[in-house]
């Protein structure tokens, strides 16, 4: 028998999920508030966007232009018929990229949001390469698992440090915020609800048709289990883990060198990314199409590796 491939099945697993991990909107917005001297209409980048639900909130709570960047073209699509269907998509550039290797310019936004993915580059270097893209004064806002207590049970450590060796307590990465030259705002745990009501509930509802399918198929029933233990470990242990919002601001003295192909608050790049895919898509009619082609990166073939354990 041929093993399925696990990334594949990982994607099975988490494909048209209303979100890729813990959250909800009354969170967002909840940071979103925070971050109390934006501009009017602010131009906004959402990195790991996933499918998209906080892209929609931000979206409809600012009016400004959000560029959605996430390595997984399904849940790019996915976003963009929700961003059709909730009448914003003409506010949003959606965009396949590395967040390790973004084309953008210095004095590029206002805000940069990341729910749930920064872990994979890690919080120190996101926030340290991310801040070349900020204008003055603007804000950064990610949310991280933590550890919310001090004894932290090893089967809870052991489960998601294969996942993310880094994962620290909630003092942990406010040192490490504040040691990338970020003022720190505020923080806050998500509520329990928030790992269930958009994501662990609806993906616990697919486990069992999924298990009956890979029967006997040893790769694809590895990240199912991984899954239902990740949910096992939720259920016994609420109380020791959770994943925390942080709010910063960056007055940003120094950025990089002027000469960037991206131009701020214009949502598309300059020709050397893209702008004569852009074009030809807009001849053929469909602006949507023209829009995001003009966003796609010169490589947009890399795709992010999704621990099961951090989904």
């Amino acid at each position: 028998m041929i093993e399925s491939d696990p990334s594949d099945v990982f994607f099975e697993l988490h494909h048209d999920l209303p979100r890729e991990g813990p959250g909800d909107d009354e969170s967002t917005l909840r940071a979103l508030a925070l971050c109390t001297e934006l501009p009017e209409r602010p131009d906004v980048l959402d990195v790991g966007c996933g499918p998209g639900m906080q892209t929609l909130a931000l979206a409809a709570a600012t009016g400004g232009i959000i560029t959605a960047v996430d390595a997984h073209e399904p849940f790019l699509d996915q976003l963009r018929e929700r961003a059709e269907a909730a009448g914003v998509r003409d506010r949003l550039h959606v965009m396949r990229g590395d967040m390790t290797d973004l084309p953008f310019g210095p004095d590029s936004f206002d805000l940069i949001w990341s729910e749930g993915a920064a872990y994979i580059m890690g919080i120190s270097e996101a926030f340290d390469a991310w801040r070349a893209f900020l204008r003055p004064g603007g804000y950064i806002v990610v949310s991280e698992l933590v550890w919310l207590v001090d004894d932290v049970p090893a089967e809870v450590r052991d489960f998601f440090e294969r996942g993310y060796p880094g994962v620290t307590d909630v003092a942990g990465n406010l040192q490490r915020i504040a040691a990338t030259g970020y003022e720190i705002i505020d923080h806050f745990t998500l509520p329990a609800e928030s790992w269930w009501t958009h994501y662990q509930s609806p993906l616990e509802a697919r486990i069992p048709g999924l298990l009956d399918r890979y029967a006997g198929d040893e790769a694809a029933l590895a990240v199912i289990n991984e899954t239902i233990e990740e949910h096992r470990i939720r259920r016994e242990y609420p109380e020791t883990y959770g994943y925390e919002f942080f709010i910063a601001r960056c007055a940003c003295p120094d950025g990089p060198e002027p000469g960037s192909s991206w131009e701020p608050g214009q949502g598309r790049v300059t020709p050397e990314l893209g702008e004569d895919a852009a074009d030809d898509a807009a001849e053929a009619g469909d602006e949507a199409e023209a829009a995001d082609a003009g966003l796609e990166p010169a490589d947009a073939s890399s795709e992010r590796e999704y621990p099961p354990s951090l989904g």
